[in-house]
C-alpha cells in the first residue's frame, strides 16, 4: 500500500486528542468495504475514485452520509423524526468528525408534472414576490395600464397638451347597455346639462334621436368644454369632478379636432372598460395556487385531448376492416352506427379510409350537430328497430367515457387515444389573465420565466426601476440574480424556469441541486456529491469544479465520488478504491494528493494519470460508405434548429456537444422515436422532423438508456437479462426435482410453491417502526433464503437455487462453464465490467450507469443480424479508465459485426476512438445549432 498516511497512528494518549480537522474512520465493513481504516482532511475538496463496483459509494454514500445524516437526525425530537426518512446504520466501528450530511445524487428531480426548474430552485417564489410588489397590471382587453389618479393628476395631464387645443371633458355614463333611455335623458336636462354624446356624435340633449331599444349604446355626457390655457386650473379641477360623479368614478378628455381620447379613472381600474383587479398578491403568480392557476388547464400548461391521429389508428383501412378500433364489423352495436351513417350520408363502409372526404370524416369524429340520422340497429334477437337522433361523433364519446368511467382500467385504454398539446387559453404559460397581464419593466413573468436562464439573469441584472419600487424590489432583485448567477456556473444557462422538471436529465437535475445548495449559504456541512460531471462538456466542467470549490470555501466539506480526470487532478486530497471491483474491492489503495496518487504504482488511477497506462486511439479508422447513410432532415425539437443529421452506418459515431446543444433531442426525442416507430412498430412520438432516409439498411433500433431495469426489489440482473429461466430449468431437471415433480415455477420466488412464503419470497420482512425508518428484518423462517426447505433440497452441482442467486456473475460464469446457454449471458456481463454484481442483487440497487450496462449485456448476448443501430446514452457513466477500455471493446465487437452505434459522449477516451463525430452547437439552449 503506498503512503496511506494515518495521522494519529502512534499509541501515545496525547496524540488520541479528537482533531477538529480530520474525519476518521475506523472499521468499515458496509457492503463490500473491508474493514476500512481511513482519515479524510475536513472543508476540503475530496474525490473518491476507483473501478466500477470498487466500493466508492459504499464509503461515500452508505458509510459517511448515512451516519452523518443518522446523527443529525436523532438530534431531532421524536416527532420530527417520522417525517424523516433515515439511511440504515453503516456497519463500522467508528466515525469521529462528522458534521450534519447533505447529499446531492444524480436521482431526476421529480415526476411531477407541476415542477418546474423555477419551483425547484425557489427563483419563481421570488419572481411572485416581486411581481406582487413592483409589477404595474394592464387590461387584457385595451392594454392600458391600470392605475387610479387624483382629479388634479387628471388636470395635469391636461395641462400639458399643447396650449390653446380645444378639449371636451366627457363623463361616460352609459357603456354597452341597450335601451331607449328616454328617461335618462331628460333627467340629464333637469340637472342642466346641454349635450351627450351617443355612439361617438355629439347631441343637443333635446335633439337625440330615438334609439334602437336592441342595440347596444354608449351615452357620455359632455360637461364642459375647454381651451388649453395655465389659468384654467380651476375650472378644470371642478368639471373633472362632477364627470366623475357622472361617470362611475371615469372621465374622458377628448381632443376635439383630432379626436384623440385621454381616459381617467378614480378607481384602480382600467380606465376604458373599468376591468380591475384587487390587489396584487404573491398568490396569484403561482400556477399551483387556485388564486394564480390558468382554469382551464389547471396551472400544468397543456391539456389532454383526443387525437384524431391516434383515435384513427389505421388510416390504410376501411371503417368495416378496422381504422378505427373498437368500431369496425366485430362491434356489432358500434358499426350499425357506422352502417346506418353510411346510409344517411351515402359513402362505402369497405373504402380506406383516407379516401373518405373530409365533411364525411368531421362527422364520423367530431359528431353531426344537430342533424338527425336514421339509425337502424338489431337486437340480439334478430328483430331490427329504427331510432332518429343526432350522432354523437366517435371523440365526444371517447371523451365522455372518459369523464364517466370509474375505472382506471378503462380510462388507462382511453389514454392510449390521448395526446397533450398547449392549453388554448394560456398558451402553455400556465397562469390565469390576470397574472399573465402584470409588467415589470414591459415584460409578463411568463414571458421572462421562457427566456434562457442568461438573459434572463442580464434582464433583472439591469433592471432599473423608478422611484420607491427600486427600493422595495432591491433585495428580492439581489436574491434572483444570485440564484440565477448560480444556475448558470454550474453550466445551466441554457434551461428557462419554466422548463418541466420532469424533462430534465438526471445531472441536469444535480446540478440545479448543486446551485440551490450554493444559493442556500450552509457553512460546516459535509456534502456528499455523484458523479456531478455527468453531461457536461469539458468546457463546462471547468465552471463546475469553480463551484465545488466556492461550497468548499464557504467552510464545507466536499466529498465527491468522481471519475472525471480534471476532478482528479483539482482535488485536495485523493481516496482511490480498489484494486478490483465487488469482492476484489473494498480496499483503500492510497488516499493523499493527486501528486502523490500518480505516483503510486499500485494505483491504476495512478498509472492513468501519470500516462503510464491509456486509452489507445485506433491505428486505423474505418471509412465511411456513403452509399450506406442514414440522413434525417429538419429536426426542430425543443432548441434544434432545422438540423440535417448524416450518420454513416456501420460505424461508431459520436454525438457530442455543450449541455443543452440539444443531444438528447436530436438523438433521444427524434432519431430513436423515428426509427422506434418505423423499424421497432413502437407507438412514439417523435419531436418534429421533415423526412429521413436511409432505414432501409436497418431492421432494428435498440435504446440503451440510463433508466432504471426494474422498480421493485423482485427484479434482479438474473431476471431481467432472461439468466433466471435457463438456471430453474437446470434446478428443474435434476433428477430428485423428477421424482417430486417440481416444475420450473418451483424454483420461482415470485410465485407460490417453492418460495418462503412467510416473506413471500422477499427474503426480509418490513417491520414499520413509528419514528424510526422502517426496519427490514431477515424472515426467520428462511433466514433470508427467499425458498423453502423442500425447495432448497434440491441442489445442482452441490449448490442450491438461493446460493446460486448469491454468487457475483464472475463465479457463475466459472459454476456454470459447461452450460453455453448460462455461460455465454454472463459472459457478456463480465465484458461490460459487471463481473461484481450478484446475480440476485435487487435491482434498486444498481446505479443508473450499471443499469445501462446491464441492458447492453442483454443486446450482446442476442443473436444480431449485423444490421442493427444501437443507441447508447454517456455510457460512460460511473466508469473509471480502466472500465472505460472494457467498454470500448465490446462496442468494438457490435460494429465488427456490421451494425452502428450513435453514442451521446463528453468522455474524451470515447470520442477519440469513434469513426465519425456530430458536434452539436456552439452553445446550449438558444444558442444551440
Amino acid at each position: 500500500m503506498c503512503n496511506h498516511h494515518h495521522q494519529n497512528d502512534s499509541k501515545t494518549p496525547h496524540l488520541e486528542a479528537r482533531d477538529n480537522d480530520t474525519i476518521r474512520i475506523r472499521g468499515a465493513r458496509t457492503h463490500n468495504l473491508k474493514n476500512v481504516d481511513l482519515d479524510i482532511p475536513r472543508h476540503k475538496l475530496v474525490v473518491v475514485t476507483g473501478l466500477s463496483g470498487s466500493g466508492k459509494s459504499s464509503l461515500a454514500f452508505d458509510t459517511l452520509y448515512a451516519e452523518g445524516q443518522r446523527r443529525y437526525v436523532e438530534s431531532l425530537s421524536a416527532y420530527a423524526r417520522q417525517f424523516l426518512q433515515m439511511m440504515d446504520k453503516p456497519d463500522v466501528d467508528l466515525i469521529e468528525g462528522l458534521s450534519p450530511a447533505i447529499s446531492i445524487e444524480q436521482k431526476s428531480t421529480s415526476h411531477n408534472p407541476r415542477s418546474t426548474v423555477g419551483t425547484v430552485t425557489e427563483i419563481h417564489d421570488y419572481l411572485r414576490l416581486l411581481y406582487a410588489r413592483v409589477g404595474t397590471p394592464y387590461c387584457p382587453e385595451h392594454k392600458l395600464p391600470l392605475s387610479s389618479q387624483t382629479v388634479s393628476q387628471m388636470v395635469d395631464a391636461v395641462l400639458k397638451l399643447p396650449e390653446d387645443t380645444r378639449v371636451m371633458i366627457l363623463a361616460p355614463a352609459v357603456r354597452e347597455r341597450k335601451g331607449e333611455f328616454v328617461d335618462f335623458f331628460a333627467d340629464l336636462q333637469a340637472q342642466g346639462f346641454a349635450r351627450v354624446r351617443v355612439d361617438g356624435e355629439v347631441y343637443q340633449l333635446d335633439e337625440v334621436p330615438k334609439l334602437e331599444k336592441n342595440i347596444k349604446h354608449n351615452i357620455d355626457v359632455v360637461i364642459d368644454r375647454v381651451k388649453v390655457k395655465a389659468d384654467i386650473k380651476q375650472r378644470l379641477a371642478e368639471s373633472f369632478e362632477t364627470a366623475l360623479r357622472h361617470g362611475n368614478e371615469r372621465a374622458l378628455a377628448m381632443e376635439m379636432d383630432s379626436g384623440e381620447e385621454h381616459w381617467f379613472s378614480a378607481r384602480f381600474a382600467c380606465p376604458v372598460c373599468s376591468y380591475s383587479l384587487p390587489e396584487l398578491e404573491p398568490r396569484l403568480f403561482s400556477f399551483n395556487n387556485p388564486m394564480g392557476s390558468c382554469p382551464t388547464c389547471d396551472g400544468l400548461g397543456n391539456t389532454n385531448f383526443f387525437d384524431p391521429e391516434k383515435v384513427v389508428a389505421h388510416p390504410e383501412l376501411s371503417l368495416a376492416t378496422g381504422a378505427i378500433d373498437g368500431w369496425d364489423k366485430r362491434n356489432q352495436f358500434y358499426f350499425q352506427m357506422i352502417q346506418s351513417l353510411a346510409r344517411h350520408y351515402g359513402f362505402d363502409v369497405q373504402a380506406a379510409w383516407e379516401t373518405l372526404p373530409e365533411k364525411v370524416k368531421k362527422v364520423i369524429l367530431h359528431g353531426s350537430g344537430k342533424e338527425v340520422i336514421d339509425f337502424t340497429y338489431l337486437s340480439e334477437r334478430g328483430t331490427t328497430f329504427n331510432r332518429s337522433h343526432a350522432f354523437e361523433g366517435i371523440i365526444p364519446n371517447l371523451e365522455r367515457r372518459y369523464r364517466e368511467t370509474d375505472s382506471e382500467t378503462v380510462r388507462e385504454k382511453l389514454r392510449e387515444y390521448q395526446n397533450h398539446r398547449a392549453c388554448p387559453s394560456c398558451g402553455g404559460a400556465r397562469l390565469r389573465k390576470e397574472a399573465r397581464y402584470v409588467y415589470v419593466s414591459g415584460e409578463p413573468l411568463h414571458e421572462v420565466s421562457a427566456w434562457p436562464l442568461t438573459k434572463t439573469h442580464q434582464f433583472f441584472e439591469t433592471l432599473d426601476l423608478d422611484g420607491n419600487k427600486k427600493q422595495i424590489a432591491e433585495k428580492i432583485l439581489k436574491e434572483i440574480t444570485e440564484r440565477l448567477g448560480f444556475l448558470i456556473n454550474v453550466g445551466l444557462d441554457y434551461l428557462n424556469l419554466s422548463r418541466s422538471a420532469e424533462t430534465l436529465s438526471g445531472g441536469e437535475a444535480q446540478r440545479i441541486r448543486l446551485a440551490s445548495q450554493i444559493g442556500s449559504g450552509l457553512t460546516g456541512v459535509m456534502y456528499v456529491l455523484d458523479e456531478p460531471s455527468i453531461g457536461l462538456h469539458q468546457r463546462d466542467n471547468d465552471r463546475l469544479l469553480a463551484t465545488l470549490k466556492r461550497l468548499r470555501d464557504l467552510g464545507n466539506s466536499v466529498i465527491v465520488v468522481e471519475h472525471d480526470e480534471d476532478a482528479i487532478r483539482e482535488a485536495d486530497f485523493v481516496v482511490d478504491m480498489g484494486p478490483g471491483a465487488g469482492e476484489h474491492g473494498g480496499n483503500v489503495l492510497i488516499a493523499d494528493t493527486p501528486e502523490n496518487v500518480a505516483k503510486c504504482e499500485k494505483s491504476v488511477t495512478g498509472q492513468y494519470l501519470s500516462g503510464k497506462k491509456s486509452i489507445a486511439v485506433p491505428s486505423e479508422r474505418t471509412p465511411v460508405n456513403p452509399d450506406r447513410m442514414l440522413v434525417l432532415k429538419g429536426a426542430r425539437g425543443n432548441n434544434l434548429k432545422n438540423v440535417t443529421l448524416e450518420l454513416p452506418l456501420g460505424l461508431i459515431t459520436c454525438i457530442t456537444g455543450v449541455s443543452g446543444s440539444g443531444k438528447s433531442t436530436l438523438i433521444n426525442d427524434t432519431l430513436a422515436k423515428i426509427t422506434a416507430r418505423e423499424l421497432n412498430r413502437a407507438q412514439e412520438e417523435p419531436a418534429p422532423y421533415d423526412n429521413i432516409h436511409g432505414l432501409e439498411h436497418l431492421d432494428k433500433v435498440i435504446n440503451v438508456d440510463q433508466s432504471p431495469i426494474g422498480r421493485t426489489p423482485r427484479s434482479n440482473p438474473a431476471t431481467y437479462t432472461g439468466l433466471f429461466t435457463p438456471i430453474r430449468e437446470l434446478f428443474a431437471g435434476v433428477p430428485l426435482s423428477r421424482e417430486r415433480g417440481y416444475n420450473v415455477g418451483r424454483f420461482s420466488f415470485n410465485v407460490k410453491g417453492g418460495r418462503c412464503e412467510a416473506c413471500q419470497g422477499d427474503g426480509v420482512i418490513k417491520v414499520e417502526m413509528h419514528f424510526l425508518p422502517d426496519v427490514y428484518v431477515p424472515c426467520e423462517v428462511c433466514h433470508g433464503k427467499r425458498y423453502n426447505r423442500e425447495t432448497l433440497e434440491i441442489q445442482y452441482k452441490g449448490k442450491n437455487i438461493s446460493q446460486v442467486l448469491d454468487m457475483t456473475v464472475e463465479e457463475a460464469r466459472e459454476f456454470f462453464d459447461a452450460v453455453p446457454t448460462v455461460s455465454r449471458k454472463l459472459q457478456t456481463l463480465m465484458d461490460v465490467g459487471l463481473g461484481y454484481i450478484r446475480l440476485g442483487q435487487s435491482a434498486t440497487t444498481l446505479s443508473g450507469g450499471e443499469a445501462q450496462r446491464v441492458k447492453l449485456a442483454l443486446e450482446l448476448s442476442k443473436r444480431d443480424t449485423g444490421r442493427t443501430l444501437y443507441i447508447l446514452d454517456e455510457p460512460t457513466t460511473g466508469l473509471h479508465f480502466a472500465d472505460i477500455a472494457l467498454l470500448l471493446e465490446v462496442i468494438g465487437r457490435l460494429k465488427g459485426k456490421g451494425n452502428s452505434i450513435v453514442i451521446i459522449e463528453h468522455n474524451l477516451d470515447v470520442i477519440k476512438t469513434a469513426d465519425w463525430i456530430v458536434d452539436l452547437g456552439p452553445e446550449g439552449g438558444d444558442g444551440g445549432v
